[in-house]
């Protein structure tokens, strides 16, 4: 059983809603009793949950106020890495999600113990302070195994987890890893102590393409069977697959071609990155919401990579040269998320939920739905269904 927070949000602006409100909330098959805490500032009650989890949907956000349009009946965690916004505390909190702090530190500054215990108080105590639920530790770092960094990193996870433990009971900790557990970007961690140590690992399956040792073309973000190759990787080494989280991509890359072939293969500019001769750094990331408009002006509409299950899509800019964009939509989404069905990871989340067209266009929001509903199995619409009705 874990501890969360669950806020009635009062968006009236009438008065706060009282102390003696219990309920019992079903989200997901959690099963909730909530005890009110008064927090009269943001003009809300925030509650403490017993919650069972069974499907997560870890969202990242960024900021400003699409998280109004989210899909509330999927999302269990929200990591805040815009700026703090008590009215998505309060309102997500209503919606029995955890809200957790954003956590990045130079690694060479917590090699010292004592700077590694400030570093974690001042979380423990901001999220605190903000009626939060936990931290999601995103540190990329490129890292040499036996390194100073590399034992402060595992030791940074273990003490922060046990803080949080200890100060905020049943409280969240998180940790980002790379796409594989190959020493990726040169981020060669322990893994294996850094899962034991932390509740999930969210594992950012996308920029696959950050290092390319082959031939220097447009490839998919995240081509499908090296994905799930590396969940298997990640499983191997004795990983629960209970701690993973599977993370997509809510974005594509814009790859200008140097050469484009009569059989669609973009060449790119050679830009290296850690250690690589080519990496996806030579394209620019371009949101789902901008791509969806885009596509209706290419010069080839939506195709299909049947080899990486991934979508993509050719167009000209005003001078004329041709551009290939490689992307994630629900068709390609959906085959990952049976894959976290069939293999019983934690759930899946995003990079990142503020990335889809949220306006009030019927097509828009006919797409936005379709990106929200692939991430869930269809086993668990059902429970979505009934809590959405209840509500």
């Amino acid at each position: 059983m874990n501890r969360n927070a669950l806020s009635e949000f009062n968006p009236s602006g009438s008065d706060l809603i009282s102390t003696s409100y219990f309920r019992l909330l079903t989200h997901f098959g959690y099963i909730v009793i909530a005890i009110p805490i008064h927090l009269s500032v943001y003009n809300c009650v925030c509650v403490c949950l017993c919650v069972c989890e069974c499907v997560s949907v870890f969202v990242f956000d960024v900021g400003k106020k699409s998280w109004k349009f989210y899909d509330w009946t999927k999302v269990t965690t929200v990591a805040t890495f815009g700026e703090y916004d008590a009215e998505l505390m309060c309102y997500a909190h209503s919606k029995g999600a955890r809200v957790v702090l954003k956590g990045d530190v130079p690694l060479s500054y917590i090699v010292d113990p004592v700077n590694r215990t400030a570093w974690i108080q001042e979380k423990v105590q901001l999220a605190k302070s903000r009626f939060m639920d936990g931290i999601n530790i995103d540190v990329e770092q490129a890292v040499e195994t036996g390194s100073p960094e590399y034992y402060a990193l595992t030791a940074l996870v273990k003490e922060t987890t046990e803080s949080f433990h200890t100060e905020i009971p049943g409280s969240q900790v998180s940790f980002d890893v790379a796409w594989s557990p190959k020493c990726i970007d040169k981020r060669c961690y322990d893994y294996i102590a850094i899962a034991d140590s932390c509740d999930l690992l969210f594992v950012m399956s996308y920029d696959e393409q950050s290092q390319i040792w082959g031939d220097c073309i447009a490839m998919a973000n995240a081509p499908f069977n090296q994905t799930l190759t590396a969940y298997d990787q990640y499983i191997s080494m004795n990983i629960e697959p209970k701690k993973l989280v599977m993370g997509v991509p809510w974005y594509g890359y814009d790859y200008s071609c140097l050469n484009f072939t009569k059989e669609g293969i973009c060449t790119i500019p050679k830009v290296p990155f850690r250690g690589a001769p080519c990496s996806d750094a030579s394209g620019k990331q371009i949101p789902y919401s901008i791509m969806m408009k885009q596509i209706n002006s290419s010069i080839s509409g939506r195709l299909w990579d049947e080899n990486q299950r991934a979508p993509y899509y050719n167009y000209k800019d005003t001078e004329g040269r041709v551009h290939q964009v490689w992307y994630d939509d629900p068709e390609s989404i959906a085959l990952k998320a049976a894959y976290v069905a069939q293999r019983g990871l934690k759930g899946m989340g995003m990079w990142n939920g503020n990335l889809l067209d949220y306006s009030s266009d019927p097509i828009a929001q006919q797409r936005t739905v379709d990106m929200w509903n692939a991430l869930t199995p269809s086993e668990h619409r059902e429970s979505a269904a009934v809590l959405s009705q209840t509500e």
